[in-house]
């Protein structure tokens, strides 16, 4: 008889609480960390996240990260000698703030989670699925159906701006003497911008890009490396040897190619995905084979001598 009168209640995500082997109270909102069953009762979410959820957590954690090295190098100057030690505290920042995380998550004090599994979109957008039973009154039933991956990422974004407050402006007052006092802290200004945007990004699209990063990792990363190379003006194996700063953007994309490919392939069948590994260098290979022949100065030479 209880489960016949849980099983009535409206919605995807309405429930009844079960307290001590009896359903108490009327339909409505589950408890943090808890979502409806097919019963229609809140159940306790104790599954760990599987491989392609901490991938995702692995992404959203890594934004701050690339934008953090990308500004502090906008900034810096190339005869800037802070940069190095910028980029070492901003890694240290994310990677502080990504323990913190873990542990002030359920349970508390350890470095695993417990988690919701994602079934569909919508479990990102509950808010969107409020049921109306009779058409007047609504019955409010949001809730973090993929408990945590939404508000962790957003945890995580709060304790990098706090870190970064914290630390990174008497790092860079005491060894950013290269820079102008205008120049020295541009990089926490930009900060201060882009972590807004990521907020509302994930509060706003978590759902999507849950679905979506693995091809966006790959696009951006693809993207990314052909500008630097031609911007740098990498026509050749030799070029890009002259310089281990060249060979680190190198292999930093490298592994963001390998991160999309595996999180588009979940490693399901190890034998059959582990060899797409293989294509990582392929873009590059592909770009320093074939540059010489799209040089734009050559182009227009043999243009003008008729070829």
């Amino acid at each position: 008889m209880a489960v016949a009168m849980s099983s009535t209640c409206p919605g995807l995500y309405c429930g009844k609480i079960l307290i001590n082997g009896s359903i108490e109270g009327e339909c409505g909102v589950c408890p943090r960390g808890e979502r409806t069953n097919m019963q229609k009762i809140c159940e306790k979410c104790n599954e760990s996240p599987d491989l392609y959820d901490w991938l995702y957590l692995g992404f959203m954690a890594m934004l701050p990260l690339v934008l953090h090295w990308f500004f502090i190098e906008w900034y810096s100057g190339k005869k800037s000698s802070s940069a190095l030690f910028q980029h070492i505290t901003a890694l240290f920042e994310c990677s502080a703030a990504a323990v913190i995380t873990l542990l002030v998550n359920d349970p508390v004090g350890g470095l695993s989670i417990r988690s919701c599994r994602v079934q569909m979109l919508s479990d990102w957008y509950t808010m969107l699925y409020n049921p109306s039973p009779d058409y007047v009154t609504t019955l409010h039933c949001t809730q973090e159906a993929v408990f945590p991956l939404y508000t962790m990422v957003l945890i995580y974004y709060a304790f990098c701006l706090v870190l970064m407050m914290m630390l990174r402006p008497l790092l860079v007052k005491k060894i950013a003497c290269g820079l102008g006092k205008s120049d020295r802290f541009k990089s926490i200004y930009a900060a201060l911008y882009f972590f807004p945007i990521l907020t509302v990004l994930q509060a706003v699209g978590g759902g999507l890009l849950y679905y979506a990063f693995p091809y966006i990792i790959l696009v951006l990363s693809l993207v990314t490396l052909a500008v630097y190379m031609s911007a740098s003006e990498i026509q050749s194996f030799k070029n890009l040897v002259a310089k281990k700063k060249r060979l680190v953007v190198l292999f930093s994309h490298w592994l963001l190619h390998a991160y999309g490919i595996i999180s588009i392939s979940r490693l399901d069948k190890l034998e059959q995905d582990l060899p797409l590994l293989a294509l990582v260098p392929g873009p590059a290979l592909f770009y320093l084979l074939t540059a010489r022949f799209t040089e734009p100065t050559r182009i227009i030479n043999e243009g003008g001598n008729g070829h």
